[in-house]
C-alpha cells in the first residue's frame, strides 16, 4: 500500500468517523492541537488502524506521533 493510499483511508476515517473538516488535515496538522483529536478519540483511531492496515497499536506509539504526517509514516513504516 502506497503512503498515498494510507493518507487516504485515515482522510476519509477522520471526516466521516471524527466529523474532522477535510480542510483542516494537512500534513503538519497536529492530531491533537490542530485536529481536536482527544484521548477517547485515540481509540476509534487504534480500532480503524486496526481494522483497516491490519495491526494493533499500543497507547505508547502516540508518544511518538504528533502530526498527521507522522501518523501516516508511522503506519507505512509498520506495513513495510
Amino acid at each position: 500500500m502506497t503512503l498515498n493510499e494510507i493518507e487516504k483511508k485515515v482522510i476519509d476515517f477522520l471526516v466521516n468517523e471524527l466529523e474532522i473538516e477535510e480542510d483542516k488535515i494537512q500534513g503538519d496538522a497536529r492530531l491533537k492541537d490542530d485536529l481536536g483529536i482527544d484521548s477517547l478519540e485515540i481509540v476509534d483511531v487504534v480500532v480503524l488502524v486496526d481494522q483497516e492496515f491490519g495491526f494493533k497499536m499500543k497507547p505508547e506509539d502516540f508518544k511518538q506521533i504528533k502530526t498527521f504526517d507522522d501518523f501516516c509514516n508511522f503506519i507505512s513504516e509498520k506495513l513495510g
